[in-house]
C-alpha cells in the first residue's frame, strides 16, 4: 500500500520561506518519478514541479521557476519542495504525488499540507 505523508505546511508572510516534505512508504520510491501540485480555493489542482528517478531532470511550473526547488533523497524515501520569496498567490493546499512507473502523472496522492502566505 502506496503512502505518501506530507509536512511542513504553515502560514507565513509574504517573501519568507517553508519547505515541504514528503515522506513515501510501501513503493519503490527509487524507482519512478516524483512531484508536487497545489490547489488554490476555487482553482484546479496544477503541477508545480516534477523530478525524475535520480534527480538528473527536474521541471518547474513557470510561476514558481526561480523560487521554488524540487529535490529527493532516495536514501530517506523523501521528497522536498524548498519555497523562497513566497507570495500570497502560493497560498494553497500541496500535495506531493508519486508516479506509477512507466505512467504519466498524476499517480499516488499524499493528504495534502497548507500552504498560507500573508500579504
Amino acid at each position: 500500500q502506496v503512502q505518501l505523508v506530507e509536512s511542513g505546511g504553515g502560514l507565513v508572510q509574504a517573501g519568507q520561506s517553508l519547505r515541504l516534505s514528503c515522506f513515501a512508504g510501501g513503493v519503490g520510491f527509487s524507482h519512478t518519478r516524483m512531484g508536487w501540485y497545489r490547489q488554490a480555493p476555487g482553482n484546479e489542482r496544477e503541477l508545480v514541479a516534477t523530478i525524475s528517478m535520480r534527480g538528473g531532470t527536474i521541471t518547474y511550473a513557470e510561476s514558481v521557476k526561480g523560487r521554488f526547488t524540487i529535490s529527493r533523497d532516495n536514501a530517506k524515501n523523501s521528497l522536498y519542495l524548498q519555497m523562497d520569496s513566497l507570495k500570497v498567490e502560493d497560498t494553497a493546499v500541496y500535495y506531493c504525488n508519486i508516479a506509477i512507473p512507466g505512467r504519466p502523472f498524476p499517480g499516488y496522492w499524499g493528504q495534502g499540507t497548507q500552504v498560507t502566505v500573508s500579504s
